[in-house]
């Protein structure tokens, strides 16, 4: 009976120490988490008495917090131990896991160190379990990050159950230990940050007392400046805009107060206006101006406080980052886009590829008529079926329950009956007789005979389908959604369109084009999908006559 309520027994103890660490988290100040921390071992793990030993400075630990008897707690909250007292405890006893336990048999030569102490005198334990008086459990506290810098100390005493934890008692105090360690760290963070807050609060006022200076710098700033509301039902409403930013917007003064960022901002970027509102700090995103179009902006937040009210209102710098932007793009385009053509280059076809693929094969196909049938077959003579109604195997890749939409081929075999299937057609091409071109006329003719095709290819396809150079005198071709004999339509459009003259520097050259039609399947990968349309490209040039390739 007792291994049945084990479960029940680890759940509520769970419960518990989720609802103790929640309390951790929400303490104001780092006073309130150490007490919070104490009060968490007797109200969560089982525990008549906790104490929060924590590192100063200088080393030593101080009772920084207690619970679980008001005598106790005023008797030694305040006091403090010798750092190599508690080392010396910490080394001494039984390690179980990260925690430490000193038995009473052990822990007498302890008595007269210089470690504060509470504890009353006991009979001997009639079992081999029992918890004495004079029993000692520490559970260290280490700062977060990979080191071993102690923080403090957490010694409980007195289970209520009268025995030494089992092995779920330890685990659940080391699970607290650690999440004590985090909510300790943090409110040291925040006690921190309340400090820097203050020092910016000190700094605010200086700048109110020289308001007008700041009116200058303000109005007179060479970049946008704005002044918002924080907080109450006007929060971000802009108070005060300087006339940088509203020749930036071509907005009025007495427009822009109408408005805050908020109203101004890319759809696409509220979520990062707001974090920065909430937070302080930089962000980059695209304000409306008053024509409809957007422009860059870095922003650049501050929050001014005041001492008793809190935060009064958000100091914006906006600088105009349009042109840097402009050329980031621009340097983006340059590194996926061929120099000559314009055309999509060899990475960034390849990228366009492997974001349609995944490794998970998808060759055996079903119609929708199998699928249901399939959906509803009665199940096999010893077959488990969950009484949820889903049966997800954790043995299954996760990709199986994606949203990927998996890519399939149709049928290879050219003489074999279009089935419908849809697929993802990559079409290598290479030009016939482009090389005696550049021979004959010189690379200036051989550059203006290639723009020319990717013009005539890109024409010739659909919104959403690829054209790209893949280097040379080669191009592919993606065109989703084609059964086989959209595929091998769309190659004789495409090659019709390359084989009318071109017209350089007065003088007519033709080249020819051979076409491979590949697919892209799942559980293929780029190189093979590309290599089997470079094969069948090479397997049409042979096939053709050679009358048909002459170029010049």
């Amino acid at each position: 009976m007792e291994a049945e309520s084990e479960p029940y027994v680890r759940l509520a103890t769970l419960r518990q120490l989720h609802q103790v660490v929640a309390d951790l988290n929400t303490a104001r100040s780092l006073a309130d988490t150490l007490q919070a921390v104490a009060d968490g071992i007797v109200t969560g793990l089982g525990y008549e008495l906790g104490c929060v030993n924590l590192v100063r400075p200088d080393g030593d630990l101080v009772i920084a917090g207690f619970a679980g008897n008001p005598a106790a707690e005023a008797l030694i909250t305040g006091r403090v131990g010798s750092r190599s007292s508690w080392e010396r405890r910490l080394s001494m006893g039984e390690a179980w896991g990260a925690l430490r336990f000193i038995p009473h048999t052990e822990g007498w030569v302890l008595l007269d160190d210089d470690v504060p102490q509470w504890h009353t005198e006991g009979p001997e334990p009639r079992f081999a379990d029992e918890w004495h008086p004079q029993d000692r459990l520490y559970a260290p506290m280490h700062a977060s990050g990979g080191g071993q810098e102690l923080l403090g100390v957490i010694s409980v005493d007195r289970p209520r159950n009268g025995r030494h934890p089992g092995a779920w008692g330890q685990e659940a105090l080391q699970m607290y230990a650690s999440q004590a360690a985090i909510a300790i760290s943090n409110a040291r963070l925040r006690a921190n940050m309340q400090r820097a807050l203050v020092r910016l609060e000190r700094e605010q006022q200086a700048l109110r007392a020289s308001e007008e200076s700041f009116r200058q710098a303000f109005e007179y700033a060479p970049s946008g400046m704005a002044i918002a509301e924080m907080g109450g039902d006007q929060h971000g409403r802009l108070l005060r805009t300087n006339d940088a930013l509203c020749r930036l917007l071509g907005r009025p003064a007495s427009a822009m107060r109408r408005y805050s960022f908020a109203d101004l901002v890319h759809p696409e970027d509220i979520g990062t206006l707001l974090r920065t509102s909430a937070e302080g700090g930089r962000a980059e995103l695209r304000l409306v101006r008053r024509d409809g179009t957007y422009v860059w902006v870095s922003l650049r937040n501050s929050v001014v406080a005041d001492t008793a009210d809190g935060p009064r209102f958000l100091l914006t710098h906006v600088e105009d980052v349009e042109e840097r932007k402009r050329h980031e793009l621009q340097l983006a385009h340059r590194a996926s886009h061929d120099s000559l053509t314009g055309l999509p280059n060899s990475a960034e076809l390849r990228s366009r590829l492997s974001a349609r693929l995944c490794r998970r094969p998808h060759s055996v196909r079903a119609t929708a008529v199998e699928t249901l049938d399939a959906a509803f077959e009665p199940a096999a003579p010893g077959t488990v079926i969950p009484e949820h109604g889903f049966d997800f195997d954790p043995h299954v890749d996760a990709g199986a329950h994606d949203h990927h939409v998996h890519m399939i081929a149709p049928p290879a075999d050219s003489g074999a009956a279009d089935d419908g299937t849809k697929g993802l057609a990559v079409l290598f091409c290479d030009l016939d007789g482009f090389k005696s071109i550049n021979d004959r006329f010189g690379h200036n003719t051989g550059d203006a005979v290639l723009v020319e095709v990717a013009r005539r290819l890109t024409t010739c396809v659909r919104d959403g389908d690829t054209v790209a150079r893949l280097g040379g005198d080669e191009f592919v071709v993606l065109a989703d959604g084609l059964g086989s004999a959209d595929a091998a339509d769309l190659a004789v459009r495409l090659r019709n369109a390359i084989i009318p003259p071109i017209r350089v520097d007065g003088r007519a050259v033709r080249v020819g084009a051979s076409f491979g039609i590949g697919w892209a399947s799942c559980g293929m990968s780029v190189d093979e999908v590309l290599s089997s349309a470079d094969q069948r490209m090479y397997i049409e040039k042979r096939s053709r006559a050679k009358v048909h390739r002459r170029a010049g």
